[in-house]
């Protein structure tokens, strides 16, 4: 698309106002927008923005990174490809940015970017990652003393809830394909106000682009009928958390999935195998990227379906890494792996590029994982779990922190700022939330995400 067409397709819709988007290390949408007048000059030039923002921890608390103080300045530069007017905000449109710097090189902090690293590591084996956030969420209703409580007190999938909830869920699906994103399935799920929505897979950029606009329009659209909608690990105590499984397979230039063997007894290539096998290898460092906030570690907990052990399955959903059952229809196109161990807590870009990272050193030092876990983890002795290899995630934010700074290959795939900046904001977090008590916890996080 270029900027002339953007321009016209948003004086066509009435668009007033386009924000210019990123995902920070705290994982908050932010950023800056542009009247309709200028837009032409800001797809051009992109709009400044002072380093010190990716130091902000998602309590708006500035933490103290080096070369992200009061000096110096990058550009927030939109992808052409994102543009999407808003269905839920009259008058607004938006794009997803990069970080460059005034060379027009990207900035080292830029999440996107490394996801484009990460993209073209998987390029350089002549492979594309296809990806999909498949999100869960809770509905709330806010008194006035701004506590939340479930919308409904349903049961999962069912009839009664879809009905409670259907002039909101068919709003949010005409949003979503308004915007060009496909819906595959919705459902109400397990905890009171809860649902799940999926949208169709997409190339690894796209497919993170895809999910910072679920988020958006699942809040705005629940705005619209009064509604507060969290994307909180675990919104409520005593309610199921939610995630943001992350379903993903590897596809080469000629149209084949990687991830498909014929001949393999369940269908899973060795590469498959080998990803996996990655994937497993750095899990209770890669959480940190994938599970990233203090409130992520209340839903990483044994026999909750969340995933709790470095295990992987067939359909196991108690399994960090599930290999999911294909469609009859498409056994090759519809061959993926899912990962359990994520929520929208984190960057989308960063888990992503982690996820990549991860898997691809698993194939390239052609690493083999345990057999499979055909039953829940926590079922199992502790010799068993030492026997198969598996092993307890963390149990703590901090934990998954120490775990990522000690992981070689991901920190290196990170590169120094992001890396550096990265454990600096998720850290303050940390240490913010450790001094108050667990209602101010729950309240805190529930409309960060």
């Amino acid at each position: 698309m270029t900027p002339e067409t953007i321009v016209q397709q948003a004086r066509d819709a009435g668009v007033r106002l386009v924000r210019f988007l990123y995902c920070d290390n705290g994982a908050t949408i932010r950023g800056k927008t542009t009247a309709l007048s200028g837009l032409s000059g800001r797809l051009a030039d992109g709009i400044g923005l002072t380093v010190a923002m990716m130091a902000m921890n998602s309590l708006d608390q500035l933490q103290d990174v080096e070369g992200m103080g009061p000096v110096g300045e990058i550009r927030l530069v939109p992808d052409p490809a994102s543009f999407a007017v808003l269905p839920y905000v009259p008058g607004s449109a938006a794009l997803m940015c990069d970080m460059l710097t005034g060379d027009r090189s990207p900035w080292g902090a830029c999440p996107r970017s490394f996801l484009k690293r990460m993209r073209a590591r998987a390029a350089a084996h002549g492979w594309q990652l296809q990806a999909a956030f498949e999100a869960e969420f809770s509905l709330a209703t806010r008194d006035e003393a701004g506590s939340y409580a479930p919308f409904d007190d349903t049961l999962c999938f069912s009839s009664i809830a879809m009905t409670q909830a259907a002039p909101f869920a068919t709003a949010l699906t005409a949003a979503l394909e308004a915007q060009g994103l496909t819906v595959e399935q919705y459902y109400p799920e397990l905890g009171h106000g809860q649902h799940e929505i999926s949208i169709r897979h997409a190339e690894a950029l796209a497919a993170a682009d895809n999910h910072i606009r679920l988020r958006e329009t699942i809040r705005g659209v629940a705005l619209e009928y009064g509604l507060y909608a969290s994307l909180a690990p675990k919104p409520f105590a005593d309610q199921a958390g939610n995630g943001a499984h992350v379903h993903f397979s590897l596809w080469d230039a000629a149209g084949r999935n990687v991830f498909y063997d014929r001949a393999a007894p369940d269908g899973l290539s060795r590469i498959g195998r080998q990803f996996v096998a990655g994937v497993l290898a750095h899990l209770p460092a890669l959480v940190a990227l994938t599970c990233p906030s203090v409130n992520s570690y209340r839903r990483l907990q044994p026999q909750s379906w969340s995933s709790a052990y470095t295990a992987w399955g067939h359909d196991n959903r108690e399994a960090s890494v599930r290999v999911a059952s294909p469609f009859w229809s498409d056994v090759e196109g519809s061959t993926n792996l899912e990962l359990k161990a994520a929520d929208s807590s984190c960057n989308p870009y960063i888990a992503l590029g982690g996820l990549l990272a991860a898997g691809l050193d698993g194939v390239e030092r052609e690493l083999e994982p345990s057999e499979p876990t055909e039953a829940d983890p926590a079922s199992l002795s502790e010799a068993e779990r030492a026997a198969r290899g598996i092993a307890r995630l963390p149990g703590s934010l901090d934990e998954a922190l120490d775990n990522l700074e000690r992981d070689a290959l991901l920190m290196g795939a990170l590169g120094d700022l992001l890396g550096r900046s990265y454990l600096a904001v998720r850290r303050s977090e940390a240490r913010a939330y450790a001094a108050l008590d667990d209602a101010a916890q729950f309240k805190g996080h529930f409309y960060k995400y």
